[in-house]
């Protein structure tokens, strides 16, 4: 199988990460328009995410987030937003790199995007497994413990239906969320 040396799977990414950016952008410049609010799941672990330790303690993988009526202060840059929001009473300015994000939701318009994280390594790695598998090959030795490595793209990014909770894997069209 063909190595993908272009990394498709992190350009679709990063290209959907900016669709979430340019809407926290323009929710942060003109605030949230009609009925439409959000939704966004985040790794509390991941670099460069800044929660209080107390939330860190209450949510050790991961936190879902709701931009609707109560937030304050939404700033967007390059590569992550910031937000103040209050949990229990208890106000807490976040700040979340967008690669920690793993999921963004408008149930508003029912559109969501799905992240998975990649690693950028698994090109090289793959192409590592390719060159040896090729290798036992040519030299005439069977190598029965070689696996075929899979596509760097497989299931690295995935548009959800978020009414149906379904683990089906499939893409699903934004078509699909376009209202008729």
């Amino acid at each position: 199988m063909a190595t993908d040396h272009i990394r498709y799977d992190i350009l679709a990414q990063n290209a959907l990460r900016g669709v979430m950016r340019q809407v926290l952008t323009n929710a942060a410049k003109n605030g949230l328009p009609g009925e439409h609010h959000f939704y966004i799941s985040f790794d509390t672990h991941a670099e460069g995410v800044r929660i209080s330790d107390r939330l860190r303690e209450q949510h050790p993988e991961d936190l879902t987030i709701i931009l609707q009526h109560q937030f304050w202060d939404l700033a967007v840059a390059d590569d992550h937003f910031e937000v103040g929001l209050s949990f229990n009473g208890v106000p807490e300015k976040l700040l979340v790199p967008f690669e920690a994000v793993k999921g963004f939701f408008d149930p508003s318009v029912q559109f969501g995007l799905q992240f998975e994280t990649i690693d950028p390594n698994a090109a090289a790695n793959a192409q590592s497994a390719d060159t040896e598998g090729e290798t036992s090959a040519s030299s005439g030795t069977k190598n029965d413990d070689t696996v075929s490595p899979q596509p760097a793209a497989a299931a690295s990014l995935k548009l959800v239906e978020p009414v149906a909770e379904k683990t089906t894997g499939e893409v699903v069209r934004l078509d699909r969320f376009r209202k008729k």
